[in-house]
């Protein structure tokens, strides 16, 4: 070995540049002590800089820099690399891992050009002055460690890593201090630490403070030793070191050895017969002296992801900040069943931390089935697109990248390979339920391609939902099983299912045995076994609640003016309501009424109808935001119907408007100074305002640091209340910094959220540029909101299901929780139900667990059975309806707004099995094409810029899509009457309407346009 040393050092020094020397000892065997060495006393005749000698050795030591490096707070301290860089390595770290983007960072560094002299020993430095010690150490060779105590580092740095189950149990707060006092830690290093044990509790803080001290340099270990002494945890430091400690009485506490680090042998020091170093024991696995962070360490991987060394096998030494999970007790006692193969469903509170069990459970499921050599593929179903990509960055991708490959697929994601495609390259894909819905649907997979299948808010597998129709297609697999099993043929393999939820409900039910039913059935939706909870008295703290009610407004000048003017269309509709307008119900009646007036092609009443229903969601936001909300949104929708009517000069000639459209105009005109003058006048506001902004004042004065989230009704008041807030100038005295969160679902009023624009949002809110959220329904279930501790529900009660995850998003502590209602509106009562329903579903869920095994699974088969005939039955009417098609000849649709006839049936043709276009010459003369009013700033890439409407009313039919460069007149079926067979019928989706039109014929189309464009050019 000496003699093949000198000879590569011979090959290095007839090297030109140090960089290509250093590029040739990476590919070698020669071990990094004695390269560094080389570099000290070789190096002169290359009369290398100082820059170029840093640079040599952190391509050397890159492995161990990557590992030690704190990215974030290095950052602050260098002013050479750009703003916008700085961000792509920040986002590097947060979305992926700290590692790559400690690569990017030394890329930054070493690889730019020009590099002014002076740049590199700047890197150094400012390593240093981050806190990162160690990292600086190994970048400069003045301070570079000796291989002994790197050696000794080693070991003590994979020890403190492999007892890090048991020192979570220490006091963290008090053992950071003492690490702080002894300078173990930086001062941010200790405020991270802190804030991570308030927000997760001491077992979280234990974790990072172990993490960071693993990236300290040698001689950390024994001042560890000494803060676990003096903060009296004597069993932690005989754990670590195998040596009893003894106590002569108050403050004299010794042991045999001072610290581990005298325990390891030092270099010639202690050797065994064979010449070789004295190897460690930790924990009963005998270690050698190798560097565990590089890649010639003398380990060997095996095909199940241990190591081996002189074929003894070995636990893998990995990094706890990559895959390190450990579960708290009551989480591995919920955990058991799925761990044994089990099907469970997993219901624990939010914030108990249900994802990271399923991560732990899809770990363990994977690294079993590669150990019997089976395939391993682990499906996770979210239902909802924002929560798939917290899933993937924060948990499953956060934890597993490193042993298994994961992925994620969304209608939104970047990725659009099928999943097929993707089941095959990758262990674990993240993805929304209805992706693997299409994709069993269409027999793309099979639930035999699938090992463990994890269901997300499991509490919706119920009917009528995509979780049930996905866990149908299971249950039949299963009963087809069975009837192998009879017939001796072989069964096919069905996947484990995991059902995590934080509440499954009751049902509606308003007895005890009929929330029990629900509940049971829920169990046999998801082939579960049993149900596991668990006493989270000492985990999980219950946010304080407080239930207020403002006062009704005394006078609604506002509200008076809007009630006589839907008072006038009704009469002018001969319309009837038995409802109180303003309400849920009276919408429900008017959009009924509406249908059937476009069925009869009464014109009048329809347009009344579409009116009124637009002053009756202009009364629901003045009672719950302000009047100005209210009269802009009346203005807004006034305004679109009139450009309907009147065009502008590109787009076309004006349509012609009926009388009772010119009555409805009127209307609003004579009454719009009167409206636009009332909401100039505070004292008509409702006091439900001054109650919340009262409460969002109280809670982030008294708290020094605050994250509330608002849950309200609907999209247009998430918006209202977001804009309330900014102009307010008494919550900018008190720095609240607002944001809104709505779904991403279509809307003609309201501009959806995509999912980046949502992630973007979130993002603010974790960081603490926004502190309050504005959120509907889609902020309530999954999402991972750690510090909020504010939580308003806003004239919004629901079920208890919506009540507890809600209530679930105040994880910090002193979190609380109120709902604010207006009096006799039936919030307070509302929420009271939800209670009593709460306290039922905890007592039906205890009665199950207790139900004697033969019954329970009785009561399962029972309802799995009833479940299955009814999937058989409805396949049967499905069949039926197909069998019962119409041919395309017999429809016509017709416009809703009128009576003009707009196409035929065997005009339409249909792309991608979704859309539904009219490339038609006679078709192209009844509509016109006009600009979308409801596209953003910046458009989506699915929003299409030109939508199309009736040449003859003005009335909307669709959007103008771009298909492969053809512009394709797309057809919403709800803009239309269909008549079918002579029978006028009004539909929400095109799948309700029984017709199979023709395929699109891409190739006619685009020979048509070639030739008419030609022609135009003769």
């Amino acid at each position: 070995m000496m003699n093949g040393n000198r000879n590569l050092c011979g090959l290095l020094r007839a090297y030109k540049s140090p960089l290509d020397a250093t590029r040739l000892y990476l590919g070698r065997a020669i071990c990094p002590e004695q390269f560094v060495q080389f570099l000290k006393t070789c190096f002169i005749p290359f009369k290398m800089s100082a820059d170029e000698n840093l640079i040599s050795l952190m391509d050397c030591y890159r492995n161990r820099l990557r590992e030690v490096i704190q990215v974030e707070p290095v950052l602050d301290y260098l002013d050479f690399i750009e703003s916008d860089q700085k961000e792509l390595i920040l986002n590097k770290a947060r979305n992926e891992s700290n590692q790559l983007a400690a690569d990017m960072l030394i890329d930054a560094v070493v690889r730019s050009e020009p590099r002014p002299a002076g740049r590199v020993r700047q890197f150094v430095d400012a390593l240093s002055s981050a806190g990162c010690t160690y990292a600086a150490r190994i970048s400069d060779p003045d301070t570079l460690p000796s291989p002994a105590e790197e050696a000794e580092n080693d070991y003590c740095v994979l020890l403190v890593l492999l007892m890090s189950p048991k020192l979570q149990e220490m006091k963290t707060a008090e053992v950071c201090r003492h690490c702080f006092e002894k300078r173990i830690l930086t001062a941010e290093e200790q405020e991270n630490v802190m804030a991570e044990t308030q927000n997760r509790g001491n077992i979280g803080g234990a974790r990072l403070l172990v993490k960071r001290l693993a990236k300290k340099p040698p001689g950390w270990f024994s001042e560890f030793l000494k803060v676990l002494r003096t903060t009296e945890h004597g069993d932690l430091v005989e754990e670590l070191t195998g040596v009893r400690e003894i106590n002569d009485g108050p403050g004299s506490t010794h042991s045999t050895h001072t610290s581990l680090e005298d325990a390891v042998p030092h270099e010639g020091e202690k050797k065994c017969s064979d010449g070789h170093n004295a190897a460690l024991l930790v924990n009963g696995v005998e270690l050698s002296g190798t560097d565990l962070y590089t890649a010639d360490s003398g380990f060997h991987t095996l095909q199940d992801g241990n190591l081996a060394e002189n074929g003894i096998l070995v636990e893998t030494p990995v990094r706890a900040e990559d895959t390190d999970i450990v579960l708290r007790a009551y989480q591995m006692d919920v955990a058991k069943p799925a761990l044994n193969g089990e099907n469970i469903i997993i219901c624990l509170p939010t914030g108990s931390g249900k994802t990271r069990i399923a991560v732990y459970v899809a770990r363990d499921h994977l690294d079993r089935r590669r150990r019997q050599s089976l395939p391993g593929k682990v499906v996770v179903l979210v239902n909802k697109v924002v929560l798939v990509e917290q899933h993937y960055n924060e948990e499953f991708n956060k934890f597993l990248k490193t042993q298994y490959n994961v992925e994620r697929i969304s209608g939104e994601s970047v990725l659009k390979m099928a999943v097929s495609d993707t089941l095959k390259t990758n262990d674990v894909i993240v993805c929304t339920a209805q992706i693997l819905e299409n994709s069993l649907l269409e027999s793309e997979i099979s639930f035999t391609d699938i090992s463990l299948l994890v269901i997300d808010e499991c509490h919706h597998t119920k009917k009528g939902g995509v979780y049930q129709q996905i866990m149908a297609r299971f249950l039949e697999e299963k009963l087809k099983n069975i009837k192998r099993t009879k017939a001796n043929i072989d069964v096919k393999p069905l996947p484990q299912i995991l059902g995590l939820t934080a509440s499954i409900g009751v049902g509606g039910a308003t007895k005890q045995d009929k929330a029990q039913e629900h509940i049971l059935r829920i169990c046999a939706n998801l082939d579960a076994v049993k149900i596991m909870t668990a006493p989270l008295e000492q985990q999980l703290k219950d946010n304080s609640k407080r239930v207020i009610m403002a006062k009704r407004r005394a006078k609604d000048p506002f509200g008076d003016l809007i009630r006589c003017i839907m008072r006038r269309i009704h009469d002018r509709a001969n319309l009837r309501p038995s409802v109180d307008v303003g309400t849920q119900r009276y919408e429900q009646w008017i959009v009924e009424e509406e249908k059937e007036a476009a069925k009869q092609g009464d014109q009048r009443r329809r347009v009344c109808a579409k009116h009124l229903r637009q002053y009756s969601e202009a009364l629901h936001q003045s009672n719950s935001i302000r009047m100005s909300d209210a009269y802009n949104f009346l203005l807004t929708f006034y305004r679109d119907e009139l450009r309907k009517k009147r065009p502008t000069v590109d787009d076309g000639p004006a349509v012609r408007q009926t009388e009772t459209e010119k009555f409805l105009f009127k209307q609003f005109e004579d009454t719009r100074g009167q409206l636009e003058e009332l909401t100039k006048h505070p004292e008509y506001e409702n006091s439900i305002l001054t109650e919340l902004r009262t409460s969002i004042l109280k809670e982030f004065t008294r708290r020094d640091e605050v994250r509330g989230i608002i849950f309200t009704e609907t999209r247009l008041s998430a918006i209202a209340l977001h804009k309330w807030i900014q102009e307010n100038r008494k919550f900018e005295d008190v720095t609240v910094q607002s944001s809104y969160l709505i779904g991403a679902g279509d809307q003609s009023v309201v501009k959806p959220m995509t999912a980046k624009e949502k992630n973007d949002v979130l993002k603010k809110f974790h960081e603490g540029d926004v502190n309050l959220l504005i959120a509907t329904s889609v902020a309530e279930e999954g999402l991972d909101i750690q510090k909020c501790n504010v939580v308003i529900r806003y004239c919004l009660v629901t079920n208890e299901i919506a009540m507890i995850q809600a209530r679930g998003r105040g994880r910090a502590e002193d979190s609380v929780y109120i709902v604010i209602g207006v009096e006799g509106s039936g919030v307070d009562e509302r929420e009271k139900v939800n209670e009593w329903r709460e306290k039922m579903m905890n007592v039906a869920i205890q009665v199950i667990k207790e139900m004697p095994r033969d019954l329970y699974n009785r009561k399962v088969k029972e309802y799995q059975l009833e479940a299955w005939a009814e999937k058989k039955f409805h396949n049967r009417r499905s069949a039926e309806k197909v069998k019962k098609k119409v041919h395309p000849s017999a429809v016509k649709l017709r416009c809703r707004g009128c009576d003009v006839i707009a196409c035929e049936g065997p005009d339409i043709e249909v792309i991608s099995g979704i859309h539904r276009v009219n490339l038609t010459d006679a078709f192209k003369n009844k509509f016109l094409v006009t600009n979308n009013s409801a596209l953003r700033e910046k458009p989506q890439q699915c929003e299409a810029e030109k939508v199309i409407s009736c040449q003859a009313c003005g009335h909307f039919w669709g959007p103008m899509m771009c298909h492969r460069k053809l512009d394709c007149p797309c057809l919403n079926v709800e803009c239309f009457v269909v008549v079918v067979s002579g029978k006028e019928e009004t539909f929400d989706s095109w799948a309700d309407l029984a017709v199979e039109f023709a395929q699109f014929d891409f190739y006619s189309h685009a020979t048509q346009f070639v030739f008419d464009d030609d022609e135009e050019n003769l």
